[in-house]
């Protein structure tokens, strides 16, 4: 049995800048699914950050972790599609689409390894013994970005990523926990949302409703979607959203308009009877602008589902900003 089973991975801190100065170290941060990677003897078991077993899902993946030379060893990590190019392509991850593309496993942390637990030793400690486990598998390893803040933000957004973590020198790991000692920042804002609703078109539809659990667990509506949906994805999110229907609004911030307004703007009472409802267990991933003035979301857009992220765990992420 691993023992490494109830470990949750820890979270970063968001912020619109990366912290500068020698104490920072930085690395890519993947577009794909956040997984503790585990090898026992020769069992391997991939588990997501909301606890699911993954394993079967993604065999190839799993072989790779088991290449890893050590008899028993836990990974932090990013479960990552790649298309011939390199780029991550979160879609494809979540479909299965993996013609032309390749599912690979990039560790960024080593938590225990051969019945010791690392997460009390310092990061750069972690690293070393992680590059050396690493360096001799099919694992991948997301090691340190080189060069100054202003080349690194260039270069990761010349290759599209997501984004950068910064870590700092020194810290440790702390399992299940947001830490300053982790910062991301995404260069274009993205957010996890609980889907609550949507507006029906023909056989279809033609936006979600999306919104976050605030500190009280109740639900409140962030905005509609209506872009960034491929045929496939929207076949398939229609079919969920289908398959688990409610009959009362799950947000308690709705209706948010009075009198007539455009549909990009609220939802009034005349617009609620047109809604339907739906349990609100189902995470989706959306890209954006800006939160408005009102707490919603300018210019949403369909990234994907999020099949690793518990719904009762999303909270609307706060934004840190250079004073």
């Amino acid at each position: 049995m691993i023992r490494s089973m109830a470990l949750r991975p820890m979270l970063a801190s968001s912020a619109a800048s990366l912290p500068t100065g020698p104490d920072w170290t930085y690395e890519v941060k993947w577009d794909g699914y956040r997984v503790l990677a585990m090898k026992d003897g020769t069992r391997v078991r991939l588990i997501s950050r909301n606890q699911k077993d993954l394993t079967r899902g993604y065999p190839g993946v799993a072989a790779a972790i088991a290449t890893l030379p050590a008899r028993q060893v836990t990974l932090d990590g990013e479960l990552v599609a790649l298309d011939r190019e390199g780029h991550p392509s979160f879609q494809a991850l979540q479909h299965r689409a993996t013609g032309d593309l390749a599912l690979v496993y990039y560790a960024f942390d080593l938590l225990e390894l051969d019945g010791r637990a690392s997460i009390r030793q310092p990061i750069e400690k972690r690293r070393d013994q992680l590059r050396k486990i690493v360096g001799r598998s099919r694992v991948l390893l997301s090691d340190t970005l080189p060069g100054s803040i202003r080349q690194i933000e260039q270069a990761v957004r010349n290759l599209g990523l997501e984004g950068v973590i910064a870590k700092r020198q020194g810290s440790i790991y702390r399992p299940g926990q947001r830490s300053d000692d982790w910062v991301k920042v995404k260069f274009s804002p993205r957010q996890e949302l609980v889907v609550g609703g949507y507006k029906p078109a023909g056989a279809n539809f033609e936006s979600i409703l999306v919104g976050y659990y605030d500190h009280a667990q109740e639900l409140r509506f962030a905005g509609k979607v209506r872009s960034g949906f491929t045929p496939h994805a929207r076949a398939e999110l229609f079919g969920r959203l289908m398959a688990q229907p409610r009959h009362e609004c799950p947000f308690v911030n709705l209706p948010n308009a009075s009198g007539r307004s455009r549909w990009g703007e609220g939802i009034t009472e005349a617009d609620m009877t047109q809604l339907r409802w739906v349990r609100p267990n189902l995470v989706a991933e959306v890209s954006f602008v800006e939160w408005t003035r009102d707490g919603l979301l300018r210019h949403p857009s369909f990234v994907g589902v999020r099949h690793d992220i518990d719904a009762a765990t999303v909270r609307r992420e706060q934004v840190d900003r250079p004073d």
